[in-house]
């Protein structure tokens, strides 16, 4: 996934999005309210390695790009801070595309043995390689060479099989899996390349070319240009509060950003990757947020094959399969596939158990064909989707909700057992396998928090209708 840039059409700006891991290479748990206590000049240690970056990024460019922002050191790894007092609405930086790394940048010479199976995030990877390779030949050797290194990237993808085991009951770990496999997927699409140009590409192996690929899909945007790496802005750090984003202007052919607070000098400037769960963070950028509001938890229900009903209950959800845009999950759009995000204490209607796992645990639940052939009726009656209404049947209606509750209580039971073996943590435990554990608790731990809130508004409704 990338971050997306925001681009406003009547003034041809837009959104960037922003890919898989970020500039938090050192991959600490973030608290939700730490990044308000990183405002002191005091909390600001300028970079002295990178006092040359920026200058060279500016004469490369043939532009001005800040002048109220420099490189220091965070407690989370490199960042931005304020070199001068900073305004609402200031401009803080401003990119040229024409010093951004894109699939565009790849020589002639790579590109032509490309097939169309390789998409832009591959193709960006082997840039990187590329120009990695040249080493200070390299036109982008002191932008490539300040690149994190591959042990400070903590995205899932670089988790060993014992590592991601820690996290088992999460749907990160069967979507980690996916995305492994597709790195290697890409990697032999792309090995036409390396075997035709070795002086380039010298014994580049599937632990570089993930290493690139997860540089890629950490630090990069995606806009209208598609994919690209936009220097000086990946070092700007996440804060689930900011309304500040990566914008591209497409007509002045750069990217910015605008201030969306005031800072005195010396604080941390962060802005917002966006709305993410700590399942995408982690997968993406490698790190967690304590307290996430933004968790969520995919739930996968199924119709059992020995259902009676089985065929008809299939052919009901296939004539009627239209769903909420809301409730499609971050991972994947299945139809039997569902997100759970946390549903607040005191909840009338049960804000954040989708409408559509609830139909479905409807259509689960009928004994017969007239049930079946209600919610068709019902559906047909409406805006086509299928079971978004309390039955009328008590009894079925809180059949439903208890197939649910059982469910979502066998998620929490897992989600505690797996919690219970990452605390305490052994007291050999240091370095990156001590962080990896950490950022294992934060992700089961918030998702844990989500299940129990589901369950315990599944328990109240249930309670609610026996008693009416």
């Amino acid at each position: 996934m990338l971050l997306h840039s925001v681009i406003v059409t009547n003034s041809c700006w837009a959104q960037s999005r922003r890919p898989l891991v970020s500039t938090l290479f050192h991959c600490f748990s973030i608290s939700s309210n730490s990044f308000a206590s990183i405002t002191s000049p005091e909390a600001s240690h300028i970079d002295e390695d990178f006092n040359d970056f920026l200058p060279w990024l500016e004469h490369k460019a043939a532009a001005k790009i800040s002048s109220a922002l420099s490189i220091g050191k965070s407690s989370y790894g490199r960042a931005l801070y304020a070199a001068k007092d900073i305004q609402t609405g200031d401009c803080l930086l401003k990119v040229p595309y024409s010093v951004q790394l894109s699939a565009d940048n790849l020589p002639v010479e790579i590109t032509c043995l490309l097939g169309d199976e390789v998409g832009n995030v591959a193709k960006v990877a082997l840039l990187i390689l590329y120009e990695k390779k040249l080493g200070q030949n390299s036109e982008w050797a002191p932008y490539i060479s300040c690149l994190p290194q591959a042990g400070d990237l903590h995205s899932s993808i670089f988790w060993s099989d014992d590592e991601l085991a820690m996290i088992q009951p999460s749907a990160l770990y069967e979507e980690t899996l996916r995305q492994k496999a597709q790195i290697e997927k890409d990697f032999w699409a792309v090995r036409l390349v390396f075997d035709r140009l070795p002086h380039h590409f010298q014994d580049v192996t599937l632990q570089e070319f993930t290493y690139a690929y997860g540089l890629v899909t950490s630090r990069a945007w995606g806009s209208s240009r598609d994919v690209s790496m936009i220097p000086f802005a990946d070092f700007l750090n996440h804060d689930g509060a900011s309304e500040a984003y990566v914008l591209c202007n497409e007509s002045k052919k750069h990217s910015e950003v605008i201030a969306d607070r005031d800072f005195a000098p010396g604080d941390e400037v962060l802005i917002r990757y966006g709305k993410f769960s700590n399942a995408t963070l982690l997968l993406d950028f490698g790190f967690t947020v304590s307290s996430n509001s933004y968790d969520q938890v995919q739930v996968e229900l199924n119709i059992p094959q020995h259902d009676r009903l089985y065929t008809q209950k299939l052919g009901l959800l296939d004539r009627h399969s239209t769903r909420s845009v809301k409730d499609v999950n971050e991972f994947t759009s299945s139809l039997n596939s569902f997100t759970i995000k946390e549903v607040k204490s005191g909840s009338k209607k049960g804000k954040g158990i989708p409408q559509s796992l609830r139909a479905f645990a409807r259509i689960l639940t009928c004994n017969s064909q007239e049930e079946l052939d209600d919610l068709a009726v019902e559906a047909a009656q409406n805006d086509g989707r299928l079971a978004r209404y309390p039955l009328k049947n008590k009894k079925r209606e809180i059949a439903a909700h208890q197939l649910l509750l059982s469910e979502i209580s066998q998620l929490v039971e897992e989600h505690n057992k797996y919690i219970k073996l990452l605390v305490p943590a052994p007291p050999y435990l240091c370095g990156k396998s001590f962080l990896r554990r950490q950022l294992a608790q934060d992700l089961l731990t918030g998702e844990l928090r989500v299940l129990k809130s589901a369950s315990a508004w599944l328990e109240n409704y249930c309670s609610t209708l026996l008693t009416k």
